[in-house]
């Protein structure tokens, strides 16, 4: 199974130049993306839940097999803190559903105010149906106990690995498959990340999941494109230790500024 790299969002206006053709149109960014990457994290339904329409535009914008991970409403996870789960999973799902076959995994990043709380999770994941790769981002050091591991291995849900400058997860291995968010490097020029950066992070992956196991790597460091040129690093150190990654812009299709 691949390494699915890819980014957190496409919708970056300091992207055009470095990534998008000067002239393209920003309604036609989603499909010159996914003409180079075949995944994404929608970072933005996090913010604002789209409607079933964009879900369903997305899907039309996109190749076959291209894959779409979302990170779900801050209304289930930090207005309501994963209290009465049901509803807004539900809403979530009949309007991410739209992608098709083309939904990935979805993300619940919790707030990091939010401590331990292992009955509201247990009830949020529970909602899930088993057909749907549930990842979660966990943000308060209060959550990192065995108990959680295996909470979170009852479901087959993935600890979301977040590497950043305030937090660094364990990592734990509570799926069959993994989810990678890399939030901020130490590299000049910052946010990008290092070359040796991230071959750890691929040594990582498969010493801790192996070559076969579906993997999900997306970039969050969107400022200066570090994004997309951290993309073809991980693909390319990856590949090398053996992982086998989706596919990539060719480094001198893009150029940090």
């Amino acid at each position: 199974m691949p390494v699915h790299v890819g980014t957190s969002g496409w919708q970056y206006r300091d992207w055009r130049g470095p990534f998008y053709p000067d002239r393209l149109r920003q309604g036609d960014w989603l499909s010159f993306y996914s003409q180079h990457f075949a995944t994404v994290e929608v970072n933005n339904a996090f913010y604002r839940l789209p409607e079933a329409a964009v879900f369903a535009r997305w899907a039309e914008q996109t190749p076959d097999r291209f894959v779409v991970a979302v990170k779900a409403s801050r209304y289930l996870t930090h207005i309501r803190r994963l209290r009465d789960p049901a509803e807004p999973v539900k809403l979530f799902l009949s309007r991410a559903r739209e992608l098709g076959p083309k939904l990935g995994p979805v993300l619940l990043q919790l707030p990091p105010t939010l401590r331990a709380d292992l009955a509201a999770l247990d009830a949020t994941l529970g909602c899930f149906p088993s057909d749907v790769r549930v990842a979660v981002e966990l943000r308060h050091e209060s959550w990192f106990t065995d108990q959680t591991a295996d909470l979170l291995g009852a479901h087959g849900a993935a600890l979301c690995l977040a590497d950043g400058p305030r937090l660094r997860t364990p990592v734990w291995h509570t799926a069959d498959w993994a989810y990678l968010r890399l939030h901020a490097g130490r590299a000049t020029p910052p946010p990008c990340y290092g070359r040796a950066a991230l071959s750890g992070w691929a040594r990582r992956l498969i010493e801790g999941w192996g070559p076969d196991a579906d993997t999900f790597a997306y970039f969050n460091n969107d400022e200066r494109c570090c994004a997309v040129r951290n993309a073809t690093v991980l693909a390319a150190v990856g590949r090398r230790a053996g992982l086998a990654p989706t596919r990539v812009p060719r480094t001198n299709e893009v150029r940090v500024s």
